[in-house]
């Protein structure tokens, strides 16, 4: 604390965020986050080897769910024999591994296998149907993929067999398909299926042979080496997988916990933070702030449930006597709407973060307040960034928690220019956010053209968010440049669905908003132009989406229009649209 702050007063040029800043130091809108740690070295492999041997029988996952239990030392024995299983089905330093499923244990047991085997973990949302699924994996040239055999509604491997049909005569690991000439490995976690490699398989496959092998390869690991490929959606409508390496996500990992916890390194076994984790594992939020902070810093993970549960995190929290729970707003929303919250006994709650989307000022105040979580805090940033690049401390006031994203990570830089010119903006006044640092991605995968027009030949990463900087280093968000629907923490792009629904016979034309809801943040919304003399519903529109794109990219309200407001140059504009449609819904 003193230290700390005794450095904050020798380093007055920079803003240094390994305490909260208390003197003014920005003069324009430019920030560094300087810190008095270097950045680590360490693969994620290392990281995750590092908790095992200083905190062997300490619990690193609960599923509770799925009544699976495992300590650091089981975890590491399990990855380790899971990285020499994928060596010995012939996959190599540099291929890439899909996971495709909802929080299970064999997410986070692939997540550090691939990485021990120096294989790329591809992040596939499991929300996705046969054609978004198939567009993913030849994108970036699978070689592996592994899934349960089905969850709910959707149906793994039977979607799996539909792009290849050629699985069902093929030998496990010798799949050669079509559709997707990279794939020849598809691992099923819970059954046997033809063509498919069951997970005890691969838990069976590795000799000590391969084991030798795998220690070797570990000095030979870069932590440069690309290890994560996350989706995310560009304007055209088609996924582009954001590459991270080693170096972006454990650092990411490292420098954001202390922000988060006055108590959240842990130097003694008392110091021990249990988090409560109901964010997907496929997003970053999840696999970084959940998985990876807990390789650096030896926490205990806690999954509520295999799919999203409001009750069930409640329940978590507090029969695992959880310190800290992690959520999008529309998670707090709902446990906060649980009508029997009250009932749960949240005592040993100290901490909350809340990402993934504009949080609303009156969730955080009533987060605080209702659940009485104290050091609850925002944080903003972006599956290219790592994903954190901005977070606020446990100690800020009210307004700064429900105003701001937070101050300037540790180690990053960040300016806001004018969106025209590129040039720096006077502090206080919005323009684009811009981001550089260790934690700016690599590239997205296979796409120099789509890498090219958001990182510069300076290596800053165009966040395409309007946003402002104060003299201390905090940000708010004011909006987004391109009109991104954010629904429940999901990140869904309008032109993906606008392509899909212009390939319904009786539409000539749609335009997919943003539509403001008290539960999502927001809610899709079609507006649709038919071809002259055509008839059709709401109903019509929606049952035609059915399975054939991610549940939550179908709109919740369609509207029929006969024409859009348009700019001088005939451009829609958006905006306007949306207030139009808002006032005609009476939201």
């Amino acid at each position: 604390g003193t230290h700390a702050r005794l450095q904050g007063l020798s380093v007055l040029l920079a803003v240094h965020v390994d305490s909260p800043p208390t003197i003014p130091t920005l003069t324009t809108s430019y920030a560094h986050g300087t810190s008095s740690k270097s950045l680590l070295f360490s693969t994620v492999g290392g990281s995750l080897q590092a908790s095992a041997e200083r905190f062997p029988d300490r619990e690193a996952v609960v599923f509770l769910q799925d009544r699976v239990r495992k300590t650091f030392s089981q975890l590491q024995q399990d990855v380790d024999q899971a990285a020499a299983g994928l060596l010995a089905l012939g996959l190599k330093r540099g291929d890439r591994l899909g996971m495709w499923g909802p929080n299970t244990y064999e997410w986070v047991l692939f997540q550090f296998a691939s990485a021990k085997a120096g294989v790329i973990l591809v992040s596939v949302n499991p929300a996705y149907q046969v054609q978004e699924l198939e567009f993913a994996l030849r994108k970036v040239g699978c070689n592996a993929i592994v899934c349960p055999t089905q969850f709910k509604t959707q149906k793994y491997c039977d979607m799996l067999r539909q792009i290849c049909p050629e699985m069902d005569t093929a030998i496990p690991g010798s799949v050669k398909s079509a559709r997707l000439p990279d794939l020849h490995t598809v691992i099923v976690t819970d059954s046997r299926q033809p063509g498919m490699y069951h997970l005890e398989d691969v838990m069976q496959a590795g000799s000590s042979q391969h084991m030798q092998q795998l220690e070797e390869l570990q000095k030979k690991l870069s932590f440069d080496d690309p290890i994560n490929i996350q989706f995310t959606s560009g304007t055209t409508g088609n996924p582009k997988g954001a590459t991270l390496s080693h170096h972006n996500i454990v650092n990411n990992a490292y420098f954001i916990v202390p922000c988060l916890h006055t108590h959240m390194i842990p130097d003694n076994e008392l110091s021990q933070v249990r988090v409560c984790l109901p964010v997907p594992m496929y997003h970053c939020f999840g696999s970084v702030g959940g998985g990876i902070v807990m390789a650096t810093h030896g926490i205990t993970l806690v999954f509520p449930s295999t799919g999203y549960d409001g009750r069930a995190n409640l329940a978590a929290m507090e029969s695992e006597r959880c310190t800290f729970v992690y959520g999008t707003p529309t998670m707090y929303i709902d446990m906060l709407g649980q009508p029997d919250l009250a009932k749960f006994d949240l005592s040993s709650v100290e901490g909350g973060i809340m990402a993934g989307s504009p949080c609303p000022p009156e969730i955080v105040k009533k987060v605080i307040s209702t659940m009485g979580i104290k050091e609850f805090v925002i944080a903003y940033g972006t599956t290219e960034n790592s994903p954190v690049s901005f977070c606020g401390f446990p100690t800020d006031n009210l307004e700064r928690k429900s105003e701001t994203v937070g101050c300037i990570a540790s180690h990053i830089e960040a300016k806001v220019v004018d969106p025209g010119s590129g040039q720096l903006v006077p502090l206080g006044i919005s323009g684009e956010l811009m981001i550089r640092g260790y934690c700016v991605m690599l590239e997205y995968w296979g796409d120099v053209a789509k890498t090219d027009e958001c990182i510069a030949k300076d290596r800053w990463y165009k966040t395409g968010d309007i946003a402002s900087l104060d003299k201390y280093g905090f940000c708010r968000i004011e909006g987004r440049i391109k009109d991104m629907i954010i629904r429940g923490g999901e990140n869904i792009y309008p032109a993906e669905i606008e392509q899909f629904l212009h390939t319904h016979p009786k539409v000539q034309e749609a335009q997919v908003i943003g539509i403001k809801d008290e539960r999502m943040g927001e809610e899709v919304c079609a507006c649709l132009k038919l071809k002259a003399g055509q008839d059709c519903s709401a109903e019509d529109i929606k049952a035609y989406c059915k399975g054939k794109i991610a549940h939550f990219k179908i709109p919740r309200y369609v509207t029929f229009v006969n024409d859009y407001p348009l700019t001088v140059s005939g451009k829609i504009q958006k905006n306007k649209l949306r207030v139009q449609t808002e006032k005609f819904l009476a939201l």
